[in-house]
């Protein structure tokens, strides 16, 4: 008689009101304030949050976590995130859906390279963010009966995960003008404009417009810089003082 006892995990049973319950997300995204907003949104799905914050640390999840969902943005600090959509799509034991997301790119290499779906950021809507996971899903992974919310009901992540994110591109910055890596100065430009637009901060897109400027006329080190990062300082300093007086 054999009596081992065999366990299956049950997958909570998804509602209306939380129809992303029991399915598991691993979010490649190297954003603390997108991450943030991910974060909020699946809470309030009843989805469970993973974080990688590039393709390495990605892959070290993928080798030991089987999410039902991959969410990749497409800029990252060690490459590319098509190259994690491809071979997540070439892998012998399916991941349920694949989305790439991006501030600036328009999604069709993306669905080339194996992404179910594309959302461009910034990605705060929870309507919008419940629909297009369950269009990936397979039909036994929704819950029956759901009826889309209206747009309109966003997140707002904290201020501080900007003042977060900055802190770690200035690090990465220090080391760009030091050894004026062309590269990573093209990052940093993508970072800041993806953060801009997630913040919907003027300041920021507008600075990462100049930043820009510098970089096509190899100008990237120097008084310039540092100006243009000052200013973005300032900017996140304000909605960071801005919500202290609201709370």
């Amino acid at each position: 008689m054999d009596d081992s006892l065999e366990i299956d995990w049950i997958r909570p049973k998804c509602s209306i009101n939380r129809p992303l319950l029991g399915i598991t997300i691993l979010l490649v995204e190297d954003s603390r304030y997108c991450s943030e907003a991910m974060r909020l949104l699946s809470i309030r799905s009843g989805a469970r949050l993973r974080r990688a914050d590039s393709l390495q640390a990605a892959r070290r999840h993928l080798r030991i976590y089987r999410p039902d969902v991959v969410l990749v943005d497409l800029g990252l600090p060690d490459g590319s995130g098509l190259e994690l959509i491809e071979e997540i799509a070439k892998t012998p034991v399916p991941i349920s859906a694949i989305i790439a997301t991006s501030g600036s790119a328009n999604g069709d290499e993306a669905l080339k390279a194996g992404a179910a779906y594309f959302m461009a950021k910034p990605i705060v809507d929870l309507a919008g963010f419940q629909q297009t996971l369950l269009a990936a899903l397979p039909d036994e992974m929704k819950p029956s009966g759901f009826v889309p919310r209206l747009a309109g009901s966003c997140v707002r992540p904290d201020a501080q995960a900007m003042k977060d994110d900055l802190e770690h591109i200035d690090v990465v910055l220090k080391d760009c003008l030091r050894d004026k890596d062309c590269d990573t100065f093209a990052y940093i430009i993508q970072f800041l404009d993806s953060l801009g637009r997630d913040a919907n901060s003027k300041r920021i897109m507008h600075a990462t417009t100049i930043l820009r400027d510098l970089a096509k006329e190899d100008r990237f080190s120097g008084d310039a810089v540092q100006q243009e990062f000052i200013n973005i300082h300032k900017a996140v300093d304000g909605r960071l003082s801005q919500s202290a007086q609201v709370n």
